[in-house]
């Protein structure tokens, strides 16, 4: 096995033609490429899809932070949100700590009532 490893680092023999350089430089390229499509791309677009999940957020909506913290959003400030965790407690996240949102607000919830309603109006 040694041996197999020792004759690929010794150089060419004296009367052999070097390689074409472009065939020496393919399996480099075909390294960056896996890591582009199996590493790079699924996280640049995990990362869209956080970015607009945070933008999205809203009053009502239902989160978890990542620390675990269950709760419904009260207030959504530029850069933080405050969460109702209990009847009484309210705490400041930032928004980057929040992993989840489990269910939208009441908000959203109501204007998809009203459009599903204006739907059925048109129908009849």
């Amino acid at each position: 096995m040694n041996s197999f490893f020792f004759s690929l680092l010794m150089p060419a023999p004296a009367g052999a033609e070097p390689g074409n350089p472009i065939m020496s430089f393919l399996p480099l390229i075909a390294i960056v490429g896996i890591f582009y499509f199996l590493i790079i791309r699924p996280q640049s677009k995990k990362q869209k899809e956080t970015k607009k999940m945070l933008d999205a957020l809203k009053k009502g909506d239902k989160i978890v932070t990542i620390g675990g913290i269950h709760g419904v959003i009260q207030t959504v400030r530029e850069n933080s949100v405050i969460v109702k965790v209990d009847e009484s407690t309210k705490l400041e996240f930032s928004r980057s700590a929040i992993s989840t949102v489990i269910s939208q607000g009441k908000e959203e919830k109501e204007d998809k009532k009203e459009t599903e309603e204006d739907k059925d109006d048109k129908n009849d």
